[in-house]
């Protein structure tokens, strides 16, 4: 216990007269390059405008098309999972915003089983910097704004509809919940990456757990059969992003094992799920041992 101590303590020291030295030789904080580098990703990405544009438009008619079938879906029946049109907006507003966010951040690391082919995670590897942080400043995706923008629209529309007891606690909910929700997503992706270092070009596997718990997010998950529902709520915690708080901001009962004062656990559910996350990417980052090119 003892020299494990002393190793923390010697590798403190060592990080702060690193960063004392490179203060002392006028070179950037880490935390500067990382910005200088985001700062960069976003200039390539607008200096282009009218390219830049339709990426963002392409984005919200996707979002748009998802909204399209929920609207047709409640023109057939007033009700589904117990939820009418109005609360269906709030739901699909929550899940559809955290998600975009997420996306926009996290999304890129389903790159990690064409960097590992490449050679380019190696070279990653090498730099005086963590891993996970290149790779969330190699590339943010800002054509996730327009998707972003109908959940933002979709879920005012919802809060303004829905016919809801305003207590502070719940407008804390409201306002806390994209954010819980973007946690658990981005949560979902880091966890996608990390599997990579143990299974071959598995994007597509990995795809079908982090794009279907958005699509499982954005419905009522009393629809689902129990075993489903359980899946998308313990195992990939898809409901605790809108189904799950839309229950109780609008203080109805959950179905069966989905209580509704669940839904006060997002950001909890979003902690754990990141913990989860990070062991799982940090014992992948040790299994590593090279693309082998």
């Amino acid at each position: 216990m003892a020299s494990a101590a002393t190793r923390a303590r010697d590798r403190a020291a060592t990080r702060a007269a690193a960063r004392a030295a490179d203060r002392a030789a006028g070179r950037p904080s880490q935390w500067q390059a990382y910005r200088t580098v985001l700062a960069s990703r976003i200039r390539s990405q607008t200096t282009y405008r009218a390219s830049f544009a339709l990426d963002v438009f392409g984005s919200l008619m996707v979002s748009l098309a998802d909204l399209t079938e929920v609207y047709v879906i409640f023109h057939n029946v007033p009700l589904l999972g117990g939820l009418d049109l109005p609360a269906a907006f709030l739901v699909f507003g929550l899940a559809n915003l955290g998600f975009q966010l997420a996306d926009a951040l996290f999304g890129r690391l389903d790159a990690v089983p064409e960097l590992i082919r490449s050679g380019r995670l190696d070279a990653m590897m090498l730099r005086p910097q963590p891993l996970l942080a290149q790779l969330l400043t190699n590339d943010v995706v800002l054509r996730r704004i327009g998707g972003a923008l109908v959940g933002a629209v979709v879920l005012t529309v919802g809060l303004l509809l829905t016919p809801i007891d305003w207590t502070p606690s719940r407008l804390a909910l409201a306002v806390i919940t994209p954010f819980s929700a973007a946690g658990v997503f981005s949560a979902l992706f880091l966890a996608a990456g990390a599997v990579q270092f143990w299974l071959i070009d598995a994007s597509e596997v990995t795809n079908a757990f982090t794009y279907a718990s958005s699509y499982a997010a954005k419905y009522s998950a009393a629809v689902l059969p129990l075993p489903v529902r359980l899946l998308f709520a313990f195992v990939v915690p898809a409901a605790f992003t809108a189904y799950l708080p839309t229950l109780a901001l609008l203080g109805r009962p959950g179905p069966a094992f989905l209580p509704s004062w669940l839904g006060w656990c997002g950001p909890g559910m979003a902690a754990l799920a990141w913990t989860a996350a990070l062991a799982g990417w940090g014992r992948g980052v040790r299994h590593y041992s090279g693309g082998g090119g």
